[in-house]
């Protein structure tokens, strides 16, 4: 039985994709389980809205801002744990937009700091990610490879990892950093490589744009990231630490979408768009992750292989309705 059953859990960012579905696995788990999700004029929950009316039935929804203090207090009152994965991800954007990322990222991530302080939360994990890395210098990496912003998106989550850091130091809180590397799946937004490929690709596109295709990538299915989550909340062990998320694996770019080509259209080729490429020191061209960490204090392990990860998130955009969702002939940035 599941640590977590019976707890009362709030998801910030449960709209998104990674939090979609770390709100189904906590729902199996038995958690009860509260939905942050971006306030917006449509009253839409994002990927939320996409779930069975079963699991929206058992799910309380909240709607509000990461950056305002208040609201984030009042969604956290009476929670158990936290899972704070609400944020800015796009790095392109990141480059022309960054006061948005200081904002959402690292003010967002005090305002959890300061309202799980008050409330005396059991315990929070902040969600990072694999580019505070930037490019390898070492592989596999570990949580004690140092940090490069090399880009305004992960100098932002590496200045929220650094306030996490001080909260636990100074107020001995609860808190683990929690640090997923490549995550792919169903739902994953346009801006990410796989979504980009697979959605031209089924568009019937023959000449498939893409930026650089040298970079490697650490690719982890989103419901093996999701078990990571909920192992890292079941072993007190990780509070105070960094973790990573990783298949310990690594494919290029390049790589990814000839196989891809392969599966879908063997005719199609690729096309380089230089409004893809990073500046060059800003380009991330290696990650590959150690999950040594996580496996030393957890049974988690990726249960999915990139092949059958990869056929699951064909099959899925392979749904009409779910591809027309998708502008695929345009740069998502």
């Amino acid at each position: 039985m599941s640590q977590l059953k019976g707890n009362k859990v709030l998801v910030t960012g449960a709209d998104g994709f990674i939090g979609s579905h770390l709100v189904e696995q906590l729902l199996h788990e038995g958690a009860q389980v509260k939905a942050f999700v971006c306030y917006n004029s449509f009253n839409t929950w994002g990927w939320i809205d996409s779930l069975s009316d079963d699991l929206k039935n058992n799910i309380e929804i909240f709607s509000g801002d990461i950056r305002d203090p208040n609201g984030v207090y009042t969604a956290m009152q009476g929670c158990d744990i936290v899972f704070h994965l609400a944020a800015l991800i796009a790095i392109p954007y990141s480059y022309h937009s960054p006061d948005s990322y200081v904002d959402t990222n690292i003010k967002g991530t005090l305002n959890i700091l300061q309202a799980a302080k008050k409330l005396n939360i059991k315990r929070l994990l902040v969600t990072s990610t694999s580019e505070v890395y930037g490019t390898a210098q070492f592989v596999p990496i570990t949580e004690l490879h140092p940090k490069q912003g090399q880009s305004p998106y992960s100098a932002s989550k590496i200045g929220a990892d650094v306030l996490s850091e001080s909260f636990y130091r100074s107020f001995d809180m609860p808190i683990t950093t929690v640090r997923p590397f490549n995550t792919y799946g169903p739902r994953q937004s346009a801006r990410a490589v796989i979504p980009t490929i697979i959605t031209q690709l089924l568009n019937g596109e023959t000449s498939i744009k893409l930026g650089d295709l040298s970079p490697t990538r650490d690719l982890v299915y989103v419901k093996d990231t999701a078990m990571g989550f909920v192992k890292i909340a079941e072993t007190d062990s990780l509070i105070g630490e960094e973790v990573n998320i990783a298949t310990q694996q690594e494919i290029s770019i390049g790589g990814l979408a000839e196989l891809l080509i392969e599966i879908i259209n063997p005719l199609a080729k690729i096309q380089t768009d230089g409004d893809r490429l990073r500046p060059k020191n800003s380009e991330v061209f290696r990650l590959l992750g150690s999950a040594e960490k996580l496996v030393s204090h957890t049974n988690w392990k990726p249960e999915t292989t990139l092949a059958e990860g990869l056929k699951e998130t064909i099959d899925w955009f392979s749904d009409g309705k779910n591809l027309s969702l998708f502008k695929h002939s345009i740069y998502n940035v």
